[in-house]
């Protein structure tokens, strides 16, 4: 495999490990830095222009023996601890868990759950392997936490689901952008330069969140709904683009269906009722409307405020019906976007870690997909089971004692234990397995409790390509050799496969992978086909789809305009549907959607809504960012964001402990008492397990749809610690 350098070999071009923005930044060898390698700029990639937030510049600190795994560890004794194993070992009892718990109830009750950090040929890879080798339904990845519900209503309304369908550049040329429960200026800090050109060049920015965080600070106009409300603001604000004239009928009739339905149900959103369920003033909706409407163009782009919602695919179902009507998608430097969180969010899901798809974003339940990856991988269409469980279903199921319970799971890049919604209850599944395997880079939470622990290696160690938010095939490239102990996650697919009777299919080799993936992938939604190492390497990423033009005088299908009869190079797609959408007739779909109450609302015991999310110095679970002091000095621990009007009710000062109580547990945080946030509301970050474990709290219902549970909005009630009794959480136990 050809390895693409820079600088005669002296450094290497590559991605940050953690977002979707996916910022390109450059390795150098130095003996005295952390892991052996130096972060410096690398100016020239399009997405950051060398910028990197905290996190990114820290990120050679968890490569660092100290900070990671660099030896399998096994639980020789049940109840016993973890002690380290040769990978000989380590690697049998694996199989033999896995072959133990099918031989005795089954494929289906062996899970596997996967990451959104892992690359294109390991998602595929590890899809791969559950369905052939495993021959189990079994199997989905923490990015259904991330951006399911916006993959769902964008493939409802456009037929394909792409994060953004245009790449950043094209933000700060727009007019308008409504940003809808996103907080960049903590989660993609270097993103943030794009809003801020934006307001330079003329434009306007709308925030829409319930907390005036760093990124409302630079809106134009900040709206700050009730918590679970966005399906009612997007409704009412097209009643008013409707009431005032402001639809765009010759695109509605030329591009779109369904708009008649769409509009009733939004007319039964009047300004007044939408004020009433949201607590946004009608003024501050007029003026949003005519600050979207008024410019050429226009975007929204939503996040998880938004789409962690029981109700989170209508939710963005209604900010794609507000584009349509005003004519604000599938033209220049307009549309609907996802910003997508994790770093590869979107390529997990495109090639095989979804419960019901396959590679390419085939759709498991289709039996021309069957057919399709089936003969890439050289077996009968039966052979490949049917769609399994969603995330939460699937961790929900481990460990129960009934003909369909997930005995065993193998877990790979994530850490459910911290990140999962009810986390003491899946915790306690966790805990329930007959055998559980992790593969990770540190012992997080949830690979305490494994019976086998498999150290692999990391972003700077490896090659492999990531599909950023935009839609853009990145390749990660391998800057040093890892330490002894460790080895790559194909390398470990590959060892089972073999253990459990599959010597060929599953390579070792990242770009024979990706070779593989592309032939997976051809004539699907996300068609890879004709995207390569190295063309990733000379254009600084390719955006898909991207078909391998046929061979000249090959007969293609008249109605595909990538098949030209010629061999020239498809040049990717950084800009979709500006000809027509991906429905067989080319139109966008308008889904009618009404407001409806969450999942739970607050009650005489829960008066107070809880929404949570990330802060700037820490990551996801904290798995990793935890482990670095710089980052852990500035974030060092959870807290409770409250207005001072219920600190004052409660008798709380700055920095005492509350205990903040939902029906599912208790957590217990410093107190951080802003005007920032809502009367009704508190805030607390994810980061942390413990007793300031915020997913003790959050609520799984699950969209009917997405199958996303309600992160974003749960009932509390909020007492000082010391006064405060609650359901018991579920200790965690593990490193902190």
């Amino acid at each position: 495999m050809s390895e693409v350098m820079s600088d005669a070999g002296t450094s290497t071009d590559t991605h940050c490990p953690y977002c979707a923005l996916q910022c390109g930044m450059r390795l150098r060898p130095n003996a005295e830095a952390a892991g052996g390698l130096e972060i410096v700029p690398r100016t020239a990639f399009p997405v950051n222009r060398g910028a990197l937030c905290g996190k990114g510049q820290t990120a050679n600190e968890v490569l660092a023996s100290g900070a990671r795994l660099t030896e399998p560890l096994v639980r020789r004794v049940r109840g016993g601890e973890l002690t380290p194993a040769t990978w000989e070992e380590a690697l049998d009892r694996i199989a033999a868990g896995l072959s133990r718990t099918r031989a005795r109830y089954g494929p289906d009750a062996v899970g596997v759950f996967g990451g959104g950090g892992l690359t294109n040929e390991k998602a595929y890879t590890l899809g791969k392997f559950t369905r052939l080798v495993l021959g189990s339904s079994q199997i989905d990845y923490n990015g259904r936490f991330c951006m399911s519900s916006a993959a769902a209503a964008g493939t409802k309304a456009f037929g394909v689901d792409r994060g953004l369908p245009f790449p950043m550049e094209d933000i700060p040329r727009t007019g308008c952008v409504i940003l809808v429960g996103s907080n960049l200026g903590d989660t993609m800090p270097p993103a943030l330069r794009y809003f801020t050109e934006l307001r330079e060049n003329g434009g306007t920015l709308i925030v829409i969140d319930p907390r005036r965080t760093k990124t409302a600070e630079q809106a134009d106009l900040h709206l700050a709904p009730r918590p679970g409300t966005d399906l009612a603001l997007a409704l009412g604000m097209l009643h008013l683009v409707v009431a005032e004239g402001r639809t765009d009928e010759a695109f509605i009739a030329a591009r779109t269906s369904g708009w008649e339905e769409a509009r009733a149900a939004a007319m039964a959103h009047w300004p007044e009722l939408v004020e009433r369920i949201t607590g946004v003033p009608v003024p501050e909706l007029r003026r949003a409307v005519r600050m979207f409407c008024e410019p050429d163009a226009a975007m929204v782009l939503t996040a998880r405020g938004p789409e962690q919602q029981a109700k989170g695919t209508d939710t963005v179902g209604a900010w794609i019906n507000l584009c349509l009507a005003t004519g604000r998608a599938g033209r220049p430097l307009s549309g609907y976007g996802c910003l997508t969180g994790q770093g590869n969010g979107q390529g997990g899901r495109e090639h095989g870690l979804k419960a019901d798809q396959l590679p390419g974003y085939r759709m498991l339940a289709d039996p021309a997909a069957r057919e399709h990856v089936a003969r890439v991988w050289g077996v009968d269409p039966d052979v490949l089971p049917a769609p399994g469980r969603s995330a939460y279903e699937l961790l929900d199921a481990l460990g129960r004692d009934t003909p369909d319970g997930v005995r065993a799971l193998l877990l790979m890049a994530s850490n459910p234990v911290v990140s999962a919604p009810r986390a003491a209850h899946v915790e306690e599944r966790m805990r329930s397995l007959e055998f559980l395997a992790v593969c990770d880079v540190v012992l997080s939470e949830s690979a305490a409790l494994a019976d086998v622990v498999l150290p692999v290696t990391q972003w700077a160690e490896e090659t492999g390509t990531m599909t950023n938010l935009e839609g853009r095939v990145l390749l990660r490239r391998k800057a040093a050799d890892p330490p002894a102990g460790c080895r790559s996650d194909l390398e470990v697919l590959h060892a089972l496969a073999g253990r459990l009777g599959w010597e060929k299919g599953f390579p070792t080799d990242p770009e024979e992978v990706f070779d593989e993936l592309r032939r997976a992938s051809a004539g699907g939604k996300a068609d890879y086909s004709g995207i390569t190492y190295r063309r990733i390497a000379e254009e600084d990423g390719v955006f898909w789809p991207c078909p391998e033009p046929p061979s000249p005088g090959a007969t293609a299908p008249s109605d595909d305009p990538s098949n030209d009869h010629s061999a020239t190079p498809h040049p990717g797609t950084p800009r979709m549907f500006l000809d027509r959408f991906a429905p067989p007739d080319g139109r966008a779909r308008f889904t009618p959607v009404t407001h409806r109450p969450s999942a739970e609302e607050p009650t005489a015991e829960y008066p107070v809504l809880l929404t949570t999310g990330r802060v700037l110095a820490q990551y996801q679970s904290g798995a990793q960012t935890r482990r670095v002091a710089r980052l852990n000095a500035a974030e060092p621990g959870p807290f409770v964001q409250l207005p001072p009007r219920l600190a004052e009710r409660l008798g709380a000062a700055e920095g005492d402990r509350l205990a903040v109580i939902s029906r599912r547990g208790r957590a217990v945080a410093p107190a951080r008492i802003s005007r920032d946030i809502r009367p009704d509301t508190v805030f607390m970050p994810f980061h942390w397990p413990g007793e300031g474990r915020a997913n003790t709290l959050t609520n799984p219902a699950l969209d009917p749809t997405s199958r996303m549970p309600e992160f974003k909005v749960c009932a509390v009630r909020v007492e000082l610690a010391e006064t405060a009794p609650g359901p018991e959480t579920g200790a965690t136990t593990g490193t902190t």
